[in-house]
Order: C-alpha cells, then sequence, then structure tokens
C-alpha cells in the first residue's frame, strides 16, 4: 500500500502524516498540490497546517488546487482519503463530506491534548478500536466547530458517520463532533491529530490505531 501525503503552502502536518504511514507498515510519497495525477497511490492523506495561509477561508484555494480532481477520483474509487484539521476543512469545502468548520465558539486557538471517544469502531479508520473507547489526540486549530444542518446531522447520525466525540468539546462543535466519514465509510474528515499520537514519548500513543486501521482493511479489500 502507498500513501499519497499532499502539500500546500503553508502545510505543517506533513512529516507527521508521513511517519504515520511508515509507522504502520506502509509507503508513503509527497505529492504537490500543482500535480495532476494520483496514479499508482492507493489513499491519500490531507494534513493539517493552513493551506495557503487560509485566505479566504480555511481550505477553500486548496480546494481548487489541480491535485484536488485526482483526491475525488479515489475518493469515488472507494481508495481511502483521511484529512486531518486543515485536511477536515478542505474536504468539507470540496464537498467529500458534509457540514463545514466554524471558528471556535471561544475565538481563540486552541492547543492541547484532548481525550475523545470512539462512537464507530465499525470504519476503516476505526475497526481497531473498541466502541466508547477514550483515545487522546492533540487538537492545534482556530477554526474547529464543526457545524452542520439538522438535516445533515440527522442524516449523519442515521448512517452512523459520526466516528468520534469530544469528551470536553474545545469548539463549541454540535453535538461534540470531532470526526465524521462520509456514507459510503472511506474518506475520513476529523480535528484532533491522530499522526500526533504515535507514542507515549509524546504523551499518546492513541493514533497509531487509526493508521493501523486504514492499512488492514485496505489489505483485505485488496487480497
Amino acid at each position: 500500500m502507498k500513501f499519497a501525503v499532499l502539500r500546500f503552502p503553508g502545510s505543517n502536518c506533513d512529516r507527521d502524516m508521513f511517519n504515520a504511514a511508515i509507522k504502520a507498515g506502509v509507503e508513503a510519497e509527497y505529492v504537490d498540490y500543482r500535480d495532476t495525477s494520483l496514479a499508482g497511490f492507493d489513499g491519500v492523506l490531507i494534513p493539517g497546517g493552513f493551506s495557503f495561509g487560509d485566505y479566504l477561508r480555511s481550505g477553500a484555494v486548496a480546494a481548487v488546487t489541480p491535485i484536488i480532481t485526482e483526491v475525488k477520483r479515489l475518493a469515488e474509487e472507494g481508495k481511502p482519503v483521511l484529512g486531518v484539521c486543515n485536511g477536515f476543512q478542505i474536504l468539507t469545502e470540496i464537498g467529500l463530506l458534509p457540514g463545514a468548520l466554524l471558528h471556535n465558539d471561544s475565538h481563540l486557538f486552541v492547543s492541547r491534548n484532548e481525550s475523545l471517544t470512539i462512537v464507530n469502531n465499525e470504519t476503516p479508520f476505526t475497526r481497531l478500536y473498541a466502541e466508547g473507547e477514550t483515545v487522546v489526540y492533540p487538537v492545534a486549530h482556530g477554526e474547529g466547530h464543526y457545524y452542520c444542518t439538522d438535516d445533515i446531522y440527522d442524516k449523519l447520525v442515521a448512517n452512523n458517520q459520526i466516528i468520534l466525540k469530544y469528551q470536553d468539546n474545545p469548539n463549541g462543535s454540535h453535538d461534540d463532533i470531532a470526526g465524521i466519514v462520509n456514507e459510503r465509510g472511506n474518506v475520513c474528515g476529523m480535528m484532533p491529530h491522530p499522526e500526533r499520537a504515535l507514542d507515549q514519548i509524546l504523551g499518546t500513543d492513541s493514533g497509531v490505531k487509526l493508521f493501523e486501521s486504514m492499512v488492514k482493511s485496505w489489505r483485505e479489500q485488496n487480497a
């Protein structure tokens, strides 16, 4: 398996994403936002940061870059796509995930470890966790408030698309939502950073199982 790790001007978690893929036992390669092909890749990792300086809206400029057409193609083919923090914002901007990310209710940038609950462990991203398991991922964002209409929220609940919730909501997200998947289950967005939670020396290794889940799911699907 080989992951593409996207790079935009202002990305600052691309190395962490790369390391997460390697730790999960697969290949990874950086891909520039100006590239027009993801041929040969089995999945996409969209890192956090401040793509294009969060000009206009977080993720809005990245959403119209050349590589996005290929991201949509891989998603349509059922390949795994993970967007974290700014990556989540990009996925909502390009329509692969519903809803939007707004300014934190406090209007302050929040940077700390957060305890979260795995509320759906039947996705390619969470299958190695237990339902109800507590994980600890860092957060680092100023626009992490997940917003959606009542109709969208009802669909998320009905389709079991909410996979991760905050135990102590740092940003005002609706129903404490920290991460969701699309209806098909192969596209995931979350504000907390599992790629920064890979070793206890960093304070938490809760993120390891997320990337191992992605790899295990892909290998079983392509066996």
